[in-house]
């Protein structure tokens, strides 16, 4: 399999993001309507966002990247939250650390989560990831960095779109 490689714009954040934040209480009820429900993602945490994620797809810039620091996605197990930031046009996530759940539920919505430390990345940069092996490096500094590498059968799912493509597509697969 070659290796998956991303290109993208980092968006920034900070700290102890969690579900609660991506997806704030009162939009609860947009769970049947995700496309209405990724346009306030993240809204009352970093207002702007969604509109950011927007314009760089819309530019034709690529995805963007979401680029973290500790604790991300820490708290209730709300697997719209990946989906959520998925739709609003982010093709990867890097943080220093991640919820269990939260990791899991991305990679089968199709969105890596890559753990390394994300200081010396800067809000703005372009980014080249690559995902199956693990490196990054920033296209606007020159810095690169190790992260954690992709287990085989996570790489063939995010190869394929998600969980579900990936069973769809191998239907006889055995772990």
């Amino acid at each position: 399999m070659p290796d998956l490689v991303l290109k993208g714009k980092v968006i920034k954040l900070g700290d102890n993001i969690s579900t609660d934040d991506i997806i704030p209480g009162r939009f609860a009820h947009l769970r049947s309507n995700l496309p209405e429900l990724a346009k306030h993602v993240l809204e009352d945490t970093a207002p702007e966002f969604a509109s950011r994620a927007r314009v760089l797809l819309a530019t034709g810039e690529g995805k963007a990247v979401l680029v973290a620091g500790k604790n991300l996605g820490l708290g209730s197990s709300r697997e719209h939250a990946p989906v959520v930031i998925k739709m609003s046009g982010i093709g990867a996530i890097l943080a220093k650390s991640a919820a269990r759940i939260f990791f899991r539920n991305a990679i089968n919505q199709g969105l890596p989560v890559l753990l390394c430390d994300t200081d010396e990345i800067g809000d703005g940069d372009e980014l080249e990831i690559n995902v199956t092996g693990g490196k990054i490096v920033d296209l606007t500094s020159g810095f690169a960095l190790n992260c954690n590498k992709m287990p085989p059968i996570m790489s063939a799912i995010l190869e394929e779109g998600g969980l579900i493509p990936y069973i769809q597509k191998h239907k006889d697969f055995k772990l």
